[in-house]
């Protein structure tokens, strides 16, 4: 941390400004609006996924970097130490670390930032310098004018990770069509994921209340299931120990942190995480002999309180 504390100043001072990944004052939100924005006036976006990138990113490259910026020497004994320190697998054997960079090292994320500073964002502005990019640690979405020219881009862009020893996921990276109701074309993909949100056609409603078809984030499928898959683990219908106060300890944290993130865009879909009060609903049915229209008004008369389960709805609305 202390090494950390002593390069980041200096490096912040030469990131790219689409560079939102693990920085002070820069947040998964503000990558995604800048997406958003960017597919409004972009008809096609390359969709980048990188193989094992934290796994595999060369010790030589990630020093010549680190270099350009470091002069103390201390500091790139100690930073080229940490990239070579050997690991123990579960089964007791030492293997020799000779690319990657330390899984949960306090540094990792920035010397990950660092190496891809060089290796695309650097690389794209001057190649490609008419490109938007947003780029949060290795996930990368880039924006083009037409079809050919995102074919041009992930041409170059193999080339150029090939040369930093770096490989692109064949499956996951792809080019995806920004098709709504303007936009009339044909292609494979027409939707793409970014830090836990789709980017697809959506209806929305203007400020005047019309009704119009465009490019927008909304939560991911795959996100929601992990949320259900969550509440499924807490096994809240089965918990008849626990009182609905600690019921609520429990949840409202939880609640409260999917709220926060995923509606930042298009809350419709989280309407759907309302079923979770069903388990407080069969919760009760087994604690008492109480009827459902009573379990529910009860419900309602504990939420919102400083106590009782927070409403997602309300969460959701900004109330």
């Amino acid at each position: 941390m202390a090494v950390k504390m002593l390069v980041e100043p200096r490096l912040e001072r030469v990131f790219h400004s689409s560079s939102y990944g693990y920085r002070p004052a820069r947040s998964a939100h503000q990558a995604v609006a800048q997406a958003k924005q960017h597919c409004w006036r972009y008809d096609w976006v390359l969709d980048i996924d990188m193989k094992a990138f934290f796994d595999t990113i060369d010790h030589d490259l990630m020093m010549k970097a680190v270099n350009k910026h470091v002069d103390e020497p201390w500091l790139r004994l100690y930073i080229r130490r940490w990239l070579e320190a050997p690991v123990q697998t579960e089964e007791g054997k030492i293997e020799v670390s000779t690319k990657g960079t330390p899984q949960g090292g306090v540094i990792s994320p920035l010397l990950a930032n660092l190496f891809l500073h060089y290796a695309f964002d650097m690389w794209i502005s001057k190649q490609f310098p008419n490109v938007p990019f947003e780029r949060y640690a290795d996930d990368i979405v880039c924006h083009c004018r037409t079809k050919i020219q995102t074919e041009q881009l992930l041409n170059s862009l193999k080339e150029r990770m090939t040369a930093c020893h770096l490989d692109l996921h064949p499956v996951k990276t792809k080019i995806v069509y920004c098709k709504d109701r303007k936009r009339r074309g044909f292609h494979t993909h027409t939707r793409f994921d970014l830090l836990g949100f789709t980017f697809q056609a959506r209806t929305v409603q203007d400020k005047v209340g019309k009704l119009f078809s465009g490019f927008n984030p909304a939560v991911s499928r795959l996100a929601l299931k992990r949320m259900f898959k969550t509440l499924r683990s807490m096994n809240i219908n089965q918990a008849t120990r626990l009182t609905i106060y600690d019921l609520a300890k429990k949840l409202n944290p939880v609640v409260r942190g999917w709220v926060s993130y995923y509606a930042k865009f298009y809350p419709q879909i989280l309407h759907y995480l309302c079923t979770g009060n069903l388990y407080i609903l069969k919760r009760l049915d087994r604690k008492s002999r109480m009827n459902r229209e009573v379990h529910v008004r009860f419900c309602e008369s504990l939420r919102g309180s400083s106590f009782g389960l927070l409403d997602p709805l309300k969460l959701i609305r900004g109330k």
